[in-house]
């Protein structure tokens, strides 16, 4: 601690041997401590008794995505983050991951990637310069800028749902769902 009174020094971000991976450290045949949902004590105790005389329950695949993911933006078109929800969901369930994941997670990311694909719709149609509204001169479209911060936000955020999975995922995968979020980006001016 210094002087006035702030931690200084420390570790360096990023210093260090990098994680890997749960199914790397098992191929390796290494120890690895794998998340269980079992191992949390319950305060409650129950008997089984008590659910002699339970209703059905239905399970559910996909929590349903909020209200706002699918959106009615200016131009008519509905956002279709909600897409990409269930996509990111889908592929989180089929590595058994999805319980460890927040669903407000996939939501943040799946609107910021939404809103990036949007903007380069937009750089699309309006090109990269724009009128600067009142001396009149070329200026680079807002678009472009808004574009990298969005894509940006939605990599961070990626990144951060990958780990979850790349630490608990107990077996290898290679692919992602932002390969069909590409394509879609590729694909989008053709469907004008």
């Amino acid at each position: 601690m210094a002087k006035d009174g702030t931690n200084r020094g420390g570790r360096r971000v990023r210093a260090g041997n990098k994680p890997v991976s749960l199914a790397d450290k098992m191929a390796a045949g290494k120890s690895a401590n794998v998340l269980d949902i079992s191992e949390f004590e319950v305060d409650e105790q129950f008997d089984l008794n008590d659910f002699s005389e339970m209703s059905e329950l239905q399970g559910e695949n996909i929590p349903k995505p909020s209200e706002y993911l699918n959106a009615q933006q200016k131009n008519g078109k509905p956002l279709g983050a909600d897409r990409i929800f269930r996509e990111t969901w889908i592929w989180l369930k089929e590595r058994r991951c999805e319980k460890f994941v927040n669903p407000r997670l996939v939501e943040v990311y799946s609107q910021a990637f939404a809103r990036f694909i949007q903007c380069e719709e937009a750089i699309s149609t309006f090109g990269f310069l724009g009128k600067h509204p009142t001396t009149g001169n070329a200026i680079a479209n807002p678009f472009v800028q808004m574009s990298i911060s969005f894509q940006k936000q939605a990599n961070l955020l990626w990144y951060e749902i990958f780990d979850i999975v790349k630490q608990n995922c107990s077996t290898e995968f290679v692919d992602t769902p932002q390969n069909d979020d590409m394509e879609l980006l590729l694909t989008a001016r053709r469907h004008k």
